[in-house]
């Protein structure tokens, strides 16, 4: 609905996490169809959007470095796509790139939605946004959802119980196209039509095991490291599952509480100083008091 212009409006790009990541076929087009079970986590990249003269893009924060600040960032894609008038954009990167997190799509989907606060501007049907990423859908309705197609159906899922993770990612950035050659096969099963509820955090991670990461395989035989991340986080206490997300490299450990997620990160932040670790929870799930600024 249109509105009064904003002085300022910020908005947070949680990371993405694909708690399965079945690759169930190829179109013509050469696009993959997926079966995902997506998450997200109260860990991510934060977008500022300003009127200007101009639009122009400003990259901030600890992960900033390598990031462009040109138009082949998909922040400026997107809001050259929206069509709103000019924005001063800042990105404060905490997100490592190419990493599995679904960064850059998130950090686009972050920024439509700044910039039709900013603007009075409806938001789009998130279907229509994968004109930008295959990913950019479900990172612009940023709550827990069922992905298929390239990534434009999405699908309620039943209501998860609380997730606890500890995110790892060994310093490597793999190349989603790379893993894609390696696949051994484009045609593999979906999950169930029916996903069953999980009424414990427990139930969710028993269940998990029957599920697939089906481009795991590829990406730890482009990047070794991720089996040594998987093995790292599969033997901290009470770690109830270990799997990558997304394309690689980062890998998630999940756990029933927060205190076993941080005190799983410490440990390994102790091991491995050079490795980018964090402790996150679901972001839709996080106490009000903790859950970051929209």
């Amino acid at each position: 609905m249109a509105g009064q212009t904003r002085d300022a409006v910020a908005a947070f790009a949680p990371a993405k996490i694909n708690l399965t990541l079945h690759v169930t076929g190829r179109r013509d087009d050469g696009y993959h169809l997926l079966d995902s079970l997506v998450v997200f986590a109260d860990v991510g990249d934060r977008v500022l959007v300003r009127p200007a003269s101009d639009t122009s893009l400003t990259v901030t924060g600890p992960r900033a470095a390598g990031v462009p600040a040109d138009a082949s960032n998909l922040v400026l894609r997107a809001a050259d796509w929206l069509g709103t008038p000019p924005a001063a954009i800042t990105l404060d990167k905490h997100l490592p790139a190419a990493a599995g997190l679904g960064g850059g799509s998130s950090d686009a989907a972050a920024t439509l939605r700044a910039l039709a606060a900013c603007f009075g501007r409806d938001l789009l049907d998130p279907a229509a946004t994968a004109a930008l990423g295959a990913d950019v859908p479900v990172c612009l309705r940023a709550r827990p959802c069922r992905m298929t197609g390239i990534g434009e159906r999405l699908a309620d899922v039943p209501d998860l119980p609380p997730l606890h993770f500890t995110l790892v990612n060994p310093g490597v950035a793999v190349s989603t196209a790379e893993v894609f050659t390696k696949l051994a096969s484009a045609q593999n099963r979906p999950m169930p039509t029916d996903l069953p509820n999980w009424p414990t955090t427990e139930d969710l991670a028993a269940w998990l095991p029957h599920q697939t990461n089906d481009l795991e395989h590829p990406a730890r035989q482009i990047a070794p490291a991720i089996g040594v991340a998987l093995a790292r986080l599969d033997r901290t206490e009470g770690c109830l599952l270990a799997r990558m997300s997304g394309s690689g490299a980062t890998c998630f450990g999940l756990y029933a509480t927060r205190t076993e997620a941080e005190a799983a990160a410490t440990v390994l932040s102790t091991l491995h100083p050079d490795w980018w670790i964090a402790a996150a929870s679901d972001w839709q799930k996080v106490d009000a008091a903790r859950q970051p600024e929209p």
